[in-house]
């Protein structure tokens, strides 16, 4: 007899088909099955998981609000927890930065969050066309999905292609080749076909996309040709924003600011729905009601947000991913020493990082080795070529080590031969 997930759910359901275990407990950087069988997690809830399963110190006031029955719904009402929440996203984490945003509450998913960025733009602006990029992925609702670049998503029996415009992003092109070059041109002559648009949106790193990094002083001429066409910048940190990078925000280093804001994923702090849209007050033109949504004020979420916030109180925690990012970006450019006849390309920042491989088998072969072995890591890239490494913001530097070695052992089987493990940083 099948299993009540094969009888009943729909075969729309994808990562437990990579990953087929029943998970029962999860505990900092490990997942564990019904059976007990650990698994190290450079997953992370797709980033959801940015401070681990279950962080004692972002749990922990979670439970005493349920214990102390907190408000769990109220639409867009004022409560305690969300005027908490507010507090310290102020003072923690936008007036040290010099921003000085709005923050709208949408549906609990990043998607919700995009959908409203994009009605907001085009009301402000007057202007239908949105200005996408190549390898983008900002969700798949119709909204959103238009602006999503994979042809993997894009059904025609569903999609919307209209008011969406796609530009080549930082790189795509090759090297040496300014992507942006192309973009001013296009919007400066009439006869391109490209309508100037109400907002450019785009993740600074692509994250379902392959991990693409755009280059900071790409970043400002962007910005810079924004302000010249008078178009609303809008950047997508729902996968790398959220301390991934090893800043809160993906853009503080190219020292942009954008328009528009979308955060999701890692904000609610334990795994919890929440997103929200950061927004210039000059641009804040929305009626009340104007744009709602039942679940658009998830308390719970408020109280786990506030509690993860914590750990940015001082740049220690900033700091400590930057390192750890520094090691795994050493560890991964040793297995490209190692493995000189399976030529592999390592991009990233921070605690997210790609290991492109020349054939997307290869990619697939080392994530179905690192599960055999009690490892979840997943795949990226327009032909999930790339193996993405999206371990929590708290991995140890042991715990990196360990989950080097069992990608190590995958390229190894896939080579055939045993190779000397890389040196250590």
């Amino acid at each position: 007899m099948s299993n009540v997930f094969d009888r009943v759910e729909s075969e729309v359901r994808s990562y437990c088909r990579a990953f087929p275990a029943v998970f029962k407990t999860a505990r900092g950087c490990f997942l564990y099955d019904e059976q007990g069988r650990e698994y190290l997690d450079f997953f992370a809830g797709a980033g959801t998981l940015n401070y681990g399963h279950n962080n004692p110190a972002v749990k922990q006031p979670v439970l005493e609000y349920l214990q102390q029955d907190g408000v769990m719904h109220a639409l867009d009402m004022w409560t305690v927890a969300k005027r908490e929440f507010l507090e310290a996203f102020e003072s923690i984490i936008l007036q040290p930065r010099g921003l000085a945003y709005k923050v709208q509450f949408t549906g609990p998913t990043g998607t919700n969050a995009v959908e409203a960025a994009l009605k907001l733009a085009r009301k402000v602006k007057q202007r239908t066309n949105v200005i996408a990029f190549t390898n983008g992925y900002h969700g798949l609702s119709a909204g959103a999905l238009a602006i999503t670049g994979n042809r993997h998503f894009r059904n025609e029996a569903f999609l919307n292609r209209l008011d969406a415009t796609f530009m080549p992003f930082d790189g795509y092109l090759g090297q040496g080749v300014n992507t942006l070059d192309y973009l001013r041109h296009a919007l400066e002559d009439k006869s391109s076909g490209v309508d100037v648009p109400a907002a450019i949106i785009l993740e600074t790193i692509q994250a379902e996309g392959g991990i693409n990094v755009a280059s900071s002083e790409w970043l400002r001429e962007l910005e810079r040709i924004c302000r010249q066409f008078d178009i609303l910048l809008i950047v997508d940190d729902i996968q790398v924003g959220n301390g991934r990078t090893g800043t809160f925000f993906s853009f503080e280093p190219a020292g942009i600011r954008p328009d528009m804001v979308v955060l999701s994923k890692a904000i609610g702090g334990l795994g919890l729905p929440m997103s929200l849209v950061l927004i210039k007050p000059e641009i804040d033109q929305w009626k009340p009601a104007e744009h709602t949504g039942t679940f658009r004020g998830n308390n719970l979420a408020f109280v786990a947000a506030k509690a993860a916030l914590g750990f940015w109180k001082t740049g220690e925690f900033s700091e400590a991913v930057q390192r750890k990012g520094l090691i795994l970006r050493q560890l991964l450019e040793g297995l490209q020493r190692a493995f000189p006849r399976i030529p592999m390309k390592v991009r990233g920042r921070g605690l997210i990082y790609g290991l492109e491989m020349p054939r997307p088998e290869y990619a697939k072969a080392i994530s179905q080795h690192a599960f055999r072995k009690g490892m979840i890591i997943e795949l990226a890239g327009a032909e999930d070529q790339v193996v993405k490494f999206l371990p929590p913001l708290i991995v140890e530097e042991d715990l990196l080590r360990r989950g080097l070695a069992i990608i190590e052992e995958g390229i190894n089987a896939i080579e055939g031969a045993g190779t000397s493990r890389p040196h250590a940083p």
